[in-house]
């Protein structure tokens, strides 16, 4: 059976998960749902090895969720600044 420290782990991350699933960009994706399923499909593992493998897809998929996230508003702010930025230089030529 999982020790107290792993199950205390579990919950954090599923918390972390949920809250980061709010802003999914894709609302059709269905985030909420397939992170309940995904949780519900390992509840009934009991070997700890297999319990840190789970673990450690978690936090990969938080890794990926948060780099998702950085790369929308990386975008966002990219659109938004190149197109105030469009004007021609000038050049100035010596005398």
């Amino acid at each position: 059976m999982a020790s107290n420290s792993t199950r205390l782990k579990v919950i954090a991350l599923y918390k972390e998960l949920h809250r980061l699933g709010r802003e999914y960009p894709d609302p059709a994706y269905n985030f909420h749902g397939k992170l309940r399923g995904l949780f519900e499909k390992n509840k009934h593992l009991t070997d700890e090895q297999d319990i840190e493998r789970a673990i450690k897809l978690g936090e990969y998929i938080r890794n990926e969720t948060l780099a998702l996230y950085s790369l929308r508003k990386y975008r966002h702010l990219k659109r938004m600044y190149s197109t105030e930025r469009q004007t021609p230089s000038r050049s100035f030529s010596a005398p």
